[in-house]
């Protein structure tokens, strides 16, 4: 099984086994048959029965109990239906993933099972994963997550008094301090939901709760009524580090255990119910050795080669070691905008945030030593390290944990109101 939660569905897609559509022509020769026009594009019949199929086999394997028959196919459908829109829209605004990009999301998948890029069509095949199927779902998985960030992630404002809120919120709540196997039903409400509405779904989160406290499997429960992107996983989220949980459910966990069910709450437009099927107690203070750097970088280009550029910091490291001024040299020859006005100064990080040519040379130099010329991917460098630190950096992860809490509580709504705004102004014909 992959390890990259966001793959789930390409993996359960590549792995499904081809279904043939039972139209006949008129030779008497196979025919693949429409399930739903959706705009200028359609849904087939088979990308419909290999999810089924898929589900159907997940399912088996976790010994959950899917709807009936009618209502999981029009929940497939629809899911279909939607991404169809979404790849679309995609297609409309030139989003395309690039042969490049697509291999670094394998890249990472190797890495993460052991195996090298090159090996990865034969790890999947000894998984009776189909690769070329695996990477057009994965092409496909990574053009919406990056339409969706587009469309939605971008217009997500976070505040400062937002993000200061959360921070004092979180301060000794055993949320952060905690990592949490959790699982997800959400019951969506339309923007301009009236009470009545409102009143409905609410009452609905509560009938469902109530079976799953009357001993209802929660997956099971998920995969019925879960408007949720993740609702015929189960609604499981997996594992998430208390900085990846989301802020609308921080006050929630706060006082549950392993196995315990929310009971339904309603935040924004949606009502929610979260299992917490396991947690592990994470550390939340954290350190980090940072180093402070000063360079002259010289680019290479029609003009100056290799040869060049590395001849004029020889000469500019003369200078230097000669008593000339770092920081005048730097403003005058090199050609990195964000640091030679600077003087060659770069900001306190840690080493490993540079390219790693450069990151090499870093950790081998010693304080106030200044480095002989050498190439990285921008150019030839010199650089001098300033100074060492172990930086306590708890107070900007805090930071940057209720920023990313309260973008992923605002996305996952967004996202559903989003993804009904196309349905909702797409021309959909079923033709099942």
């Amino acid at each position: 099984m992959l390890k990259i939660n966001v793959l789930c569905a390409s993996l359960a897609l590549a792995a499904a086994p081809a279904v043939v559509a039972d139209e006949l022509s008129s030779t008497g020769e196979f025919l693949d048959g429409i399930a739903a026009v959706v705009n200028e594009g359609v849904v087939l019949k088979s990308q419909l029965d290999e999810q089924l199929e898929s589900i159907r086999s997940r399912a088996a394997l976790q010994d959950l109990q899917l709807p009936p028959e009618d209502i999981l196919q029009e929940q497939v459908l629809e899911r279909l239906i939607a991404t169809e829109i979404q790849l679309q829209r995609a297609d409309r605004i030139g989003l395309q993933v690039s042969d490049r990009d697509l291999n670094n999301y394998l890249a990472r998948i190797a890495a993460q099972n052991g195996v090298t890029l090159d090996e990865v069509p034969q790890w999947m095949a000894s998984q009776n994963i189909d690769y070329a199927a695996f990477r057009r779902q994965l092409r496909e998985d990574v053009t919406i997550e990056q339409l969706r960030r587009i469309e939605v992630g971008q217009s997500i404002n976070v505040s400062e008094r937002e993000i200061q809120q959360c921070i004092a919120d979180l301060e000794g709540n055993v949320v952060v301090n905690s990592d949490y196997n959790l699982s997800h039903i959400l019951i969506s409400l339309s923007e301009d939901a009236d009470a009545t509405e409102v009143e409905a779904a609410s009452s609905k989160a509560r009938d469902v709760y109530e079976k799953i406290m009357a001993g209802a499997d929660f997956r099971e429960m998920a995969v019925q009524f879960s408007d949720g992107g993740t609702a015929l996983e189960g609604g499981a989220l997996g594992w998430l580090s208390g900085e990846q949980v989301p802020t609308i459910f921080v006050d929630v966990l706060a006082d549950m255990g392993a196995d315990d069910v929310s009971e339904p709450f309603r935040r924004g437009s949606s009502f929610h119910i979260v299992k917490v099927n396991d947690l592990k107690s994470a550390i939340q203070r954290s350190e980090e050795n940072q180093v402070k750097v000063r360079h002259i970088l010289v680019e290479t280009n029609e003009v100056i080669d290799d040869q060049t550029a590395q001849q004029r910091l020889e000469d500019a490291a003369e200078k230097i070691r000669n008593g000339e001024d770092f920081g005048e040299l730097a403003k005058l020859l090199s050609d990195d905008p964000g640091s030679a006005n600077l003087g060659g100064v770069l900001d306190w990080t840690t080493a490993e945030t540079y390219v790693p040519e450069f990151t090499a040379v870093v950790n081998e130099s010693e304080i106030g030593v200044l480095s002989e010329p050498f190439r990285s991917p921008f150019g030839w460098h010199i650089l001098e390290v300033l100074d060492r630190r172990v930086y306590d950096n708890t107070e900007d992860l805090k930071e940057r944990s209720c920023d990313g809490r309260i973008r992923n509580s605002k996305m996952e709504e967004e996202s559903q109101l989003w993804i009904q705004r196309l349905r909702d102004e797409a021309f959909v014909e079923i033709r099942i």
